[in-house]
C-alpha cells in the first residue's frame, strides 16, 4: 500500500492517532481517526462551483452511526442502519455550530463534513473523535476555512473533573460539557449538568480550552506539513451603489424608526415597505433585484448593531438588562395530564405533559450501551404560523429536535427517579407564537406542566438567553438579556442558560464570530443567573410554586410492589399466560423489572390492588395456617380445586368440604364458586392441601396469619 503519513498525541491519558494519506484521497480532505479502539472516517468535501440562488453557506454535518462498530445486527426488518438516531443528529449539530463561523460567509460552495463511526471503545466516545476529526480535515483540506478548532467533553465524578470520560464514567457524571475553541477563544459550549454551580462551571470551560489548545497545537503541525493551498471562490458582496440607493429611500433616520419597535410584525410591515417602495423604483435593474432582500438585511443589522452598540438603544426600547414582559398559567389543556402556557414578550409556548407505564419508555438502539431507553422525552414542534408563515408540516427537523434536547437535558437533573415516581414521561412544547429563544420558553412552560401534573420535580427550571453585539476591539462590546429574534438575528452569539436557583442544569451557546473572551463567557452566565432568578421569582412560581399532590383524574395511576426476582417466571407463566390473565382479569397493566420491582397501572384503584395481592399470592409459598380465597375451577370425584390466583392452585379433599359426609363434591360445591379456605399444610404424600370446613368463620382469622384475596368479584 502507498505510503501515508501518521501523527500521535496523547489526549486525556489514551493515544489520539490520525493518519493522512491512507483513504479517501479523493475528497477535498480526509482524517483516519484513531482514539483507543475507536476508529471514525473524517471527510470533508466542497463543490466545485458556488450553489446558484442561495443566500447562505450550504453546510451539512452527517455522523454515521454503524452497528458494526459495537458488533450488534441493526434492529428492524431491513436489519441496516436507516434515518440518523437523535443522537446522530445532535451530534452533528454540535460539531456544525463551532465549524460554520470559520468559514467565510459569503462562501456558496456545497461542504459536506461525514464522519463514519466504524469501531467503538466504550472508553473513547466517538463524538470526540468525530469533531476533531472534522475539524483537522477540513483544515487540512484545499476549503477555505479559518481553522482548526479544537472540541472537548469534559465530565465530573464525586466533585472530579474527567477528560473526554467514556460511557460508563458518563453514566455516572454530574456533568456532560463540551467547549469548542479557536487559537484564542472559546467557541461553542453545550452542557447538561446536576445544579453545578456558576463558578464550578467556568472553571470546568476553560479546563476545556486549555485542553483545546494543545490540540490545535498538535493540528497546526499536521496542517503544516500536509494541509493543501486553500482554493479560490466567487465572493457575492452587495455594491456599494445598492446600498447608497436604498438609504436614498430609506435613509438611516427612518430605518431606525423602521426597526426600533416592540412589535415583530409592525417591523415586518415597515421593511415591506421599504422593500416595495425601492422595487417600483429600480424594478428594470435585475442584478440589483437579485440582491435586494441581502441588502435591505445588511442595512437593517448595521443600524440595529450601531444603536445597541453605540448608544445602547434596544429595538424594542428596553434597557440591556429587562425581560419582556412575562406571563403563566397551567391547566389550559384539560384532557392533558398536565398543562402550562409560558408567555415571553412574543414568544409563547404551550407545554402539555402524559404520563404512562415505564413500559412505554422509548426503547434506544444505539452505541452507547448505557443507553438502552428514555423514561422522559421532551418535544417541541415550531408550527409556520407561529412566525406567520404558511408552509406545509414535514415532521421535525434538525432544529427542532435540537430545542427539544436541550429542554429535555434541562429538566432531566430535576425529575423524580422511578422508583419515586414509576412513570413514563412525556413533555411537547408547542410554539404558538415565536420572537426569540423558544427553547428557553419550552424550559419554563415544562417545568410547570410537570408539576401541575403531579410530577414530583425536585425545583423549578428556568431559562434564558443572552445576546451579544461586538465593535472593532475585545473590549468593545454589549450583552442583552432575553434577545428577541431581530437581536439574534443580527447579534453574534446566543447564550442559552437553563437552571435552579441553586445551580445550572444546562447551556448551550452558539455564536456568529471567532470566539469570545473569558469576561464575555462569565458575564453571560452572570446575566442569565439574574434573568433565571426573576422568571422563577416573578412568574412561575406565583403560577405554581410545587407539585401538585396527585396526579390527574384522567392520568393512570401506578403503585409498586417488590417481589423476590427468583420468583419472575411464576408471575409471567408459561408463555405470559398468568400475567396475561391477571392484566385481562383487573383491566391493569403490568410491568416487572429484573430486580423484581413490579408496576401495576390502571384507573381502578380497586382492581389494582386486587392484582397486586394477587401477585403476593402468586409468589408466596402455602403455609399451614394461611386462609385464602379461591374460586372452583374443576371438580373431581375426590375433590375440588381452587384457584386463589391465576396460575396458583390447590386442592380440597372431599372430606374437607364440609361438616358433613357428602357423597359427592357437586352436592356442595359448583364451578366458579368463591369460597374461603385455610392451608392444612403438607400431607403424608409430600402435597399442600386446603380445607373449607375448618376454615374460620367470617371475621375470625387463624391467629398469626392474615386473611387474602384476590378474587375480582369478591367485595
Amino acid at each position: 500500500m502507498a505510503d501515508y503519513k501518521s501523527y500521535s498525541m496523547e489526549l486525556g491519558g489514551r493515544t489520539l492517532t490520525v493518519d493522512i494519506g491512507r483513504v479517501g484521497k479523493q475528497a477535498n480532505g480526509c482524517c483516519f481517526m484513531h482514539y483507543g479502539e475507536t476508529v471514525v472516517l473524517s471527510t470533508a468535501t466542497a463543490s466545485r462551483a458556488p450553489r446558484e440562488g442561495i443566500d447562505f453557506f450550504p453546510l451539512s454535518v452527517e455522523f454515521e452511526e454503524k452497528m458494526y462498530a459495537v458488533g450488534k445486527f441493526p434492529g428492524g426488518f431491513n436489519k441496516r442502519e436507516g434515518k440518523a438516531s437523535t443522537h446522530a443528529v445532535l451530534t452533528s449539530r454540535v460539531i456544525d455550530r463551532p465549524m460554520r463561523p470559520l468559514f467565510p460567509k459569503d462562501y456558496r460552495n456545497d461542504v459536506t463534513l461525514n464522519n463514519l463511526v466504524m469501531s467503538v471503545d466504550p472508553t473513547c466516545d466517538p463524538e470526540v473523535v468525530a469533531m476533531l476529526g472534522s475539524s483537522l480535515a477540513t483544515a487540512i483540506s484545499d476549503i477555505p476555512f479559518d481553522g482548526p478548532c479544537a472540541m472537548t467533553q469534559l465530565g465530573m465524578i464525586d466533585g472530579e473533573f474527567v477528560v473526554n470520560p467514556g460511557y460508563e464514567e458518563k453514566s455516572k457524571s454530574d456533568l456532560a460539557l463540551t467547549v469548542a475553541s479557536t487559537r484564542e477563544k472559546v467557541i461553542m459550549i453545550e452542557a447538561g449538568a446536576n445544579e453545578i454551580p456558576e463558578a464550578k462551571m467556568i472553571e470546568a470551560i476553560y479546563m476545556c480550552d486549555e485542553v483545546n489548545k494543545e490540540i490545535i497545537k498538535f493540528f497546526d503541525q499536521i496542517v503544516a506539513e500536509v494541509g493543501k493551498e486553500k482554493h479560490e471562490y466567487t465572493h457575492y458582496e452587495i455594491p456599494e451603489e445598492l446600498t447608497e440607493a436604498i438609504k436614498a429611500i430609506c435613509p438611516p433616520e427612518e430605518m431606525e424608526k423602521a426597526v426600533f419597535t416592540d412589535d415583530k410584525q409592525t417591523r415586518e410591515n415597515n421593511i415591506a415597505a421599504i422593500r416595495d417602495a425601492f422595487v417600483e423604483k429600480y424594478a428594470d435593474n435585475e442584478e440589483w433585484m437579485v440582491l435586494i432582500d441581502n441588502a435591505i438585511y445588511s442595512y437593517q443589522k448595521k443600524t440595529v448593531r450601531k444603536m445597541i452598540l453605540k448608544d445602547h438603544k434596544r429595538p424594542d426600547g428596553r434597557e440591556l438588562t429587562q425581560i419582556r414582559p412575562l406571563s403563566a398559567e397551567i391547566d389550559l389543556i384539560p384532557r392533558a395530564h398536565g398543562s402550562a402556557m409560558f408567555t415571553r414578550g412574543q414568544t409563547q409556548i404551550c407545554d402539555c405533559v402524559t404520563l404512562a407505564p415505564l413500559s412505554e419508555s422509548q426503547r434506544v438502539e444505539g452505541l452507547d450501551p448505557f443507553v438502552t431507553k428514555k423514561r422522559y422525552l421532551h418535544q417541541y414542534n415550531f408550527p409556520s404560523y407561529s412566525v406567520g408563515e404558511t408552509k406545509p408540516s414535514r415532521g421535525p427537523g434538525r432544529r427542532e429536535i435540537g430545542h427539544g434536547a436541550l429542554a429535555e437535558r434541562a429538566l432531566i437533573p430535576m425529575l423524580p427517579s422511578e422508583e419515586e415516581f414509576p412513570y413514563a414521561i412525556r413533555a411537547v412544547s408547542e410554539t404558538f407564537e415565536s420572537n426569540g429563544s423558544t427553547s428557553m420558553a419550552s424550559t419554563c412552560a415544562s417545568s410547570m406542566a410537570l408539576m401541575a401534573a403531579g410530577v414530583p420535580l425536585k425545583k423549578h427550571v428556568a431559562g434564558i438567553s443572552c445576546g451579544l453585539v461586538t465593535g472593532d476591539t475585545d473590549d468593545d462590546y454589549v450583552l442583552l438579556t432575553d434577545i428577541q429574534g431581530l437581536e439574534d438575528f443580527f447579534g453574534d452569539m446566543d447564550f442559552k442558560v437553563t437552571g435552579t436557583h441553586d445551580g445550572i442544569t444546562a447551556i448551550q451557546m452558539d455564536i456568529k464570530i471567532h470566539g469570545l473572551t473569558r469576561p464575555i463567557v462569565e458575564g453571560a452566565i452572570a446575566r442569565t443567573k439574574e434573568a433565571r432568578e426573576f422568571i422563577m421569582n416573578t412568574c412561575m412560581e406565583p403560577c405554581i410554586a410545587a407539585p401538585r399532590a396527585q396526579v390527574s383524574k384522567y392520568a393512570p395511576k401506578i403503585m409498586q410492589i417488590k417481589i423476590d426476582p427468583e420468583k419472575i417466571g411464576e408471575v409471567v407463566g408459561q408463555r405470559g399466560k398468568t400475567i396475561n390473565a391477571l392484566i385481562d382479569m383487573y383491566d391493569v397493566s403490568i410491568d416487572i423489572e429484573d430486580d423484581g420491582s413490579v408496576s401495576i397501572c390502571g384507573t381502578d384503584a380497586a382492581n389494582m390492588e386486587k392484582a397486586a395481592k394477587a401477585i403476593e399470592i402468586i409468589v408466596t409459598e402455602f403455609e399451614k395456617g394461611m386462609i385464602l380465597t379461591g374460586k372452583v375451577v374443576s371438580i373431581k370425584e375426590f375433590g375440588a380445586f381452587l384457584e386463589f390466583a391465576p396460575g396458583k392452585e390447590s386442592m380440597v379433599h372431599v372430606s374437607k368440604i364440609a361438616n358433613r359426609r357428602i357423597n359427592k363434591v357437586e352436592d356442595v360445591l359448583q364451578v366458579g364458586d368463591v369460597v374461603r379456605a385455610i392451608c392444612l399444610g403438607k400431607d403424608k404424600m409430600g402435597r399442600i392441601s386446603f380445607s373449607i370446613k375448618d376454615c374460620p368463620k367470617d371475621g375470625m382469622e387463624a391467629p398469626g396469619r392474615v386473611v387474602a384475596s384476590a378474587d375480582p368479584d369478591e367485595e
